[in-house]
């Protein structure tokens, strides 16, 4: 029996951790200290002190500034110095997780831990890197800043909205409908559907924008170069002003009309205007004392251009087509000279008057003559010069006309005949120049001394003193 019992005595105790390993063998009377706490063998005297101690120690969780030198995966630690409760994961004791308010960030967070950051009242969780703020995204300093979502009410029922705010000043309000808010909200009489800004505060947007429904033309007044007010965009629904010049870059260019009838446009550099509806003007008006007159036409049936009034050109007037000028009034030229033919190779020219011969009248230089000449019907002579003339009839028979001797006054010729018949000479006047007639020189004879002569095959009867007469042979 004492044999039984020495044996049952002498029996080590195998202590086991949750997973059945064996963590420890202890034999009576013995004390192991293999893990943080102390594990009694059978009959150890004074278990009771170390037993308390252990259970002292898993109340306070081994608190200290040192980690327990044996743990065990799972034991937990409050680590002292950093007032984290952690736990021992088979090779580190790491943080247990939960918030930590503070004002510093903590140190040797795990995952999920969540640190509520004391002096800005802000929420962060730690991502396994660094913390990563949650909320909210304003400090306690800068008072409500971001976005709120909000309920207000209005005639139609609660309207759920998200608000903007900044400085804790409600700047914006995002809403999905249009509704008026049957409790004030200062700044927002009406919220449209979209994004509706604070008119108490003069909000705008400011930046780029690529598209917007509505322009306000209520404002001209510029903000600064580059903030233009909407009163200040030309309009493209109604008539417009503008004081700037108006560039067009593009060598499209300009379309008016309903019917696109007027363009101007650029190729190469070239512009052209053009009417392009069918057999319709391109006219230029002006007002000329209030009334409204058209100077210039050009035709779309014809192609031709119409101009009513004077034209005063300055430079040269060239015309490759016939002049015609179908006015009955005489066309006037107040230039000393009328230059044709200019830059050509010499050709007759001068003027034609139209007949009804198959040739009309012409005059002009006979570029082969050297010589002005003028006729009609294909018929034409030279325009007499001086050096065409002559003194000497007798000499220059039937090739010059006559003039009289420049330095005599005589003039020559063969033979004289005077068809003329005059009256007979009544009086002997010496100093007469004037050349007689056929008919006065016959009578000559009959008119001497105021008495009257006779030639003829008789003698005379009667006569004075100093009479003198002429008888010829029968």
């Amino acid at each position: 029996m004492w044999l039984e019992d020495y044996k049952y005595k002498q029996m080590a105790y195998t202590i086991n951790k949750t997973d059945g390993s064996v963590i420890a063998t202890i034999t009576d009377g013995t004390v192991d200290n293999t893990t943080s706490v102390q594990l009694f063998g059978k009959s150890f005297s004074g278990f009771g002190e170390g037993l308390n101690e252990n259970l002292v120690k898993l109340l306070e969780n081994a608190a200290g500034t040192s980690a327990p030198t044996a743990p065990l995966k799972g034991e937990l630690w409050f680590d002292a110095s950093t007032g984290q409760l952690k736990v021992y994961d088979g090779s580190n004791f790491k943080p247990t997780g939960g918030a930590k308010s503070q004002s510093a960030e903590p140190t040797s967070a795990s995952a999920g831990d969540l640190w509520h950051d004391s002096d800005d009242d802000q929420l962060y969780v730690y991502t396994g890197s660094a913390f990563q703020l949650v909320g909210p995204v304003f400090t306690e300093g800068q008072t409500l800043s971001g976005w709120k979502i909000e309920t207000l009410a209005s005639s139609g029922g609660n309207k759920v909205v998200s608000s903007m705010y900044a400085g804790n000043t409600r700047v914006a309000i995002l809403s999905k409908e249009d509704f008026t808010p049957s409790v004030s909200q200062t700044g927002f009489s009406a919220i449209k559907a979209g994004f509706t800004l604070n008119s108490t505060l003069g909000a705008v947007f400011e930046g780029t924008n690529t598209s917007a429904a509505f322009v306000s033309t209520t404002g001209t007044a510029n903000t600064s170069s580059t903030l233009i007010a909407g009163g200040n965009f030309l309009r493209a629904d109604a008539a417009d002003t503008t004081t700037g010049a108006l560039t067009i870059d593009t060598d499209s260019g300009i379309i008016i009309g309903d019917s696109q009838e007027l363009t101007v446009t650029v190729s190469s550099n070239d512009v052209t205007i053009a009417q392009t509806s069918q057999d319709k003007d391109l006219k230029f008006t002006v007002n000329d004392g209030g009334s409204t007159k058209t100077p210039l036409t050009l035709t779309g049936a014809d192609g031709g251009v119409d101009i009513v009034g004077d034209v005063t050109i300055t430079g040269n007037f060239n015309v490759s087509g016939a002049y015609n000028f179908t006015s009955s009034e005489i066309v006037e030229h107040s230039d000393s000279f009328l230059k044709m033919n200019t830059g050509g190779s010499e050709a007759d020219a001068g003027l034609i008057v139209e007949t009804s011969d198959n040739d009309d009248a012409r005059l002009f230089y006979d570029v082969s003559e050297n010589l002005w000449v003028a006729g009609e019907n294909q018929t034409y002579s030279a325009l007499l010069r001086l050096s065409d003339l002559t003194d000497d009839g007798d000499a220059n028979k039937g090739t010059k006309p006559l003039t009289t001797d420049s330095s005599t006054g005589d003039l020559k010729v063969t033979t004289l005949t005077l068809a003329a018949v005059g009256s007979a000479i009544t009086t002997s006047n010496t100093g007469l120049t004037t050349v007689p007639t056929i008919g006065q020189v016959a009578t000559y004879g009959f008119q001497w001394g105021g008495s009257l002569k006779t030639v003829s095959t008789s003698d005379p009867s009667g006569g004075s003193d100093g009479d003198f007469w002429f008888k010829y042979e029968a």
